[in-house]
């Protein structure tokens, strides 16, 4: 058992066959007969924006991969405008990697990311994670507008700009929301390279197509067949709730999961309730 975490893991590269050297961090327990979790991440977010308190519990159960796909972060390469390339992109680095069999964990923008991968090789996916994300042709997520589309197009996005995004605008949500911020912020040494205008603005494009309404898409996650969890906060506003029951209402083999007083960044507000969550089911 590792005993390196999300604060303390180094930055490792690979190279891809197509010519993209991937950042991603590689550490816990790799269990006799166990694939390893591979994380997807959200819009404009690097490998440090996943939450320690959510990460080391499930490290401790199973091997975790946390990757920055091609261009963002530490990683070379060019931002793909389309979920689909993204997902290219990622499985060129699982192929560098010589992974063939993974479990998948996709957070918003990442969760579009997962189901694509799921689609073109179904045959190397064990289980799926999707949290606060969408399928392709799903609702009220195409166009941002108001405060939601100023904090998430701000040039320089600031602690207020997370909180009104991730969090419920309770008094409880906010707070939890003020002790995700400080656990994300806490790795000094070593930190990741931040993402850039031009990421934000090639994932924008990426989720706005898939998000441009269509019922007819839906009929895809009829093949997904793998066992997926899919979860949410009950009020997110980037990417709306009623796209996580649309999921649930199309995959073959999925459960939801719904967490109370919560938005987008559930997962960070309950980190040891979801991490809980997600061991039981990949070990299921």
């Amino acid at each position: 058992m590792s005993t390196t975490g999300q604060l303390t893991a180094p930055n490792l590269t690979a190279e891809g066959a197509n010519g993209v050297r991937y950042t991603y961090r590689r550490f816990g327990t790799a269990r006799p007969g166990s694939v390893p979790l591979i994380f997807l991440q959200h819009f404009r977010g690097n490998l440090d924006n996943w939450d320690p308190a959510l990460v080391d519990p499930i490290a401790a159960h199973r091997e975790v991969i946390l990757l920055d796909n091609e261009g963002v972060g530490g990683s070379t390469g060019t931002v793909p405008t389309t979920v689909r390339e993204m997902a290219l992109g990622a499985m060129a680095f699982l192929d560098a990697l010589g992974l063939n069999a993974y479990d998948l964990l996709g957070f918003s923008l990442g969760g579009c990311v997962a189901q694509e991968i799921a689609l073109i090789r179904p045959h190397q996916v064990r289980r799926i994670v999707l949290a606060g994300t969408a399928p392709e042709g799903g609702r009220g997520f195409h166009h941002w507008t108001g405060d939601v589309a100023e904090a998430a197009m701000r040039d320089e996005p600031g602690a207020e700009d997370l909180l009104t995004l991730f969090f419920e605008r309770s008094k409880t949500s906010q707070s939890k929301g003020t002790e995700f911020l400080q656990r994300i912020f806490t790795r000094q040494k070593d930190r990741d390279q931040p993402t850039d205008l031009a990421t934000r603005d090639a994932q924008l494009a990426a989720i706005s197509t898939w998000g441009i309404p269509d019922a007819a898409r839906l009929g895809r996650l009829s093949v997904i067949t793998h066992p997926v969890l899919v979860a949410n906060g009950v009020r997110d506003v980037m990417t709306p709730t009623s796209n996580t029951h649309l999921l649930g209402g199309h995959l073959p083999n999925a459960r939801v999961v719904i967490y109370p007083d919560a938005g987008h960044g559930f997962l960070f507000q309950y980190p040891a309730e979801f991490a809980i969550e997600v061991t039981s089911f990949l070990d299921a």
